[in-house]
């Protein structure tokens, strides 16, 4: 099929589709007056980027996960790319809620000026407390820093 009628049945726009063709997602043939040819299963290869795109994978992700033929698919790569990017979002989430109750605990210690101490002052003071460990923020832990060692190891692998 010709790329106006692969754009039409996606949804995608023709430039989108020569761009996924350019970075090794999608395949297509030359006709000799050079129009793009592509196969029936292109339809179903770009839908499948879109959903991988959708779910948080990259490209160069996407890219190690599509076989060059649909029918040679390996299950177990798939489940354990999967798995992997599950782990890398609880990663991703576990640091945000610290970053958000550091956030939380810092803007409350900037609340608790004292009326007559202006911001430069109170600026001080809340980093002077910070500092000291009277205002407690959260910390990565053991387990933490490891499971983030391994989703930054698990993405290394993968675009390596």
């Amino acid at each position: 099929m010709k790329i106006g009628e692969l754009a039409a049945r996606t949804g995608l726009a023709a430039s989108r589709i020569r761009f996924y063709e350019r970075v090794g997602l999608l395949k297509s043939e030359r006709q000799p007056n050079g129009y793009r040819i592509y196969p029936l299963q292109a339809v179903l290869v770009l839908n499948l980027i879109a959903t991988a795109q959708q779910a948080g994978f990259s490209l160069d992700e996407i890219r190690t996960l599509l076989p060059p033929d649909l029918i040679q698919w390996k299950h177990g790569s798939l489940v354990a790319a999967l798995r992997g990017k599950v782990q890398d979002i609880e990663a991703l989430q576990k640091r945000l809620g610290q970053s958000k109750a550091q956030l939380i605990a810092l803007l409350a210690e900037i609340e608790a000026k004292p009326d007559e101490m202006d911001c430069a002052a109170n600026a001080k003071r809340v980093l002077s407390r910070m500092r000291s460990g009277e205002v407690k923020t959260p910390s990565l832990s053991t387990g933490d820093v490891m499971t983030l060692r391994k989703a930054k190891h698990h993405r290394s692998i993968k675009s390596g």
